[in-house]
């Protein structure tokens, strides 16, 4: 398991993380919170190269506003 960053915000029904450093997760990489409970899979990658942003797109029991502050990981 390796931590992809951060939920910095929500928009447009997608979690925002901000990636801990460059080495970040490929799009549809499944993503997971710190319990190893699924909450969805990586669509977009975008912002600066040394700390990019990854949106998150949720399964549909997962709550947004919930996961922001939250610490992210990819299997």
């Amino acid at each position: 398991m390796k931590r992809i960053g951060e939920v910095v915000r929500t928009a447009q029904g997608l979690a925002v993380v901000w990636c801990s450093d460059d080495d970040h997760p490929g799009l549809g990489a499944p993503v997971v919170d710190q319990n190893l409970d699924d909450i969805g899979r990586v669509v977009d990658v975008f912002g600066p190269v040394e700390r990019p942003y990854v949106a998150v797109s949720p399964r549909d029991s997962v709550s947004l506003p919930n996961l922001l502050g939250k610490k992210l990981y990819v299997r």
